[in-house]
């Protein structure tokens, strides 16, 4: 298992790199999915980790269901639902916290898997959300930045509360 970096580390900030040799992420990808089970989270992103390149892990009905893991090699969005939803989101990196954020609720999500395959995906609902909000990480932001400057402030005082 490895350490979730906590929010405002500068980690969490910075868009990753691509990876370009997918077997040189593998005990990443499997440290990540021991990680994630055991916080217990449905998601996480490698900067989460401290690994600065472009991979997430997620298991979106896990806690209601089977395990489905998926791991996504340098994702990206191709397509997204023009209808948007508004839900709480909860991130591993800023415990105690959750936040409305308003995303698509239907995605394409293209990547590459472990064991270096292209795929696409469609997801809706949760997966969707949870999707984005990893893939956000990604490219250097958490789900704060995605609230308007009074909410986001107001939430910010509420994570340094429980500090």
């Amino acid at each position: 298992m490895r350490e979730i970096l906590r929010w405002p580390d500068p980690r969490l900030g910075t868009v990753c790199a691509p990876v370009s040799d997918v077997a040189s992420v593998a005990g990443l990808v499997a440290d990540m999915f021991e990680t994630m089970y055991a916080a217990p989270g449905r998601g996480l992103a490698a900067p989460q980790v401290g690994a600065l390149v472009r991979v997430f892990v997620m298991d979106a009905g896990w806690k209601s269901g089977e395990k489905t893991p998926l791991a996504c090699l340098n994702p990206r969005i191709v397509a997204a639902s023009d209808r948007l939803v508004t839900g709480e989101e909860a991130c591993l990196s800023i415990p105690g916290v959750t936040a409305e954020v308003t995303r698509p609720d239907a995605i394409t999500l293209a990547f590459t898997d472990p064991e270096g395959a292209a795929q696409v995906l469609e997801l809706t609902g949760f997966a969707a959300t949870c999707a984005q909000h990893e893939l956000d990480h990604l490219d250097g932001l958490v789900h704060f930045d995605r609230l308007e400057p009074a909410a986001r402030a107001a939430l910010v005082a509420d994570y340094e509360a429980l500090a």
